[in-house]
C-alpha cells in the first residue's frame, strides 16, 4: 500500500512540474528578430507535417496521391 501511496505521489509531483513548465513558457515574449524566425520557422514545419501526413496521404488512398494500382 505504501508502494502504491508512493507511485501516486511521484505521479502528481511530474504532472504539476509539468503544468508549471508549461505554463512558464507560454508567458515568455521572444525579444528579437531571430527568436521571431525560429518560431516561425517551427510553425510552418509544424504546418506541413501536419498536413503531409493526414491519413489520406499516409495511406495512399487519396485520389491526387501515388497509389500502387495506378501505375
Amino acid at each position: 500500500m505504501a508502494s502504491f501511496v508512493v507511485l501516486v505521489a511521484l505521479m502528481l509531483t511530474a504532472a504539476l512540474l509539468s503544468a508549471v513548465t508549461v505554463l512558464r513558457r507560454r508567458n515568455r515574449t521572444t525579444e528579437n528578430a531571430d527568436g521571431l524566425r525560429i518560431e516561425q520557422a517551427h510553425r510552418d514545419r509544424a504546418h506541413v507535417a501536419r498536413y503531409a501526413y493526414r491519413h489520406p496521404f499516409v495511406d495512399g488512398s487519396f485520389p491526387g496521391g501515388s497509389s500502387q494500382s495506378r501505375r
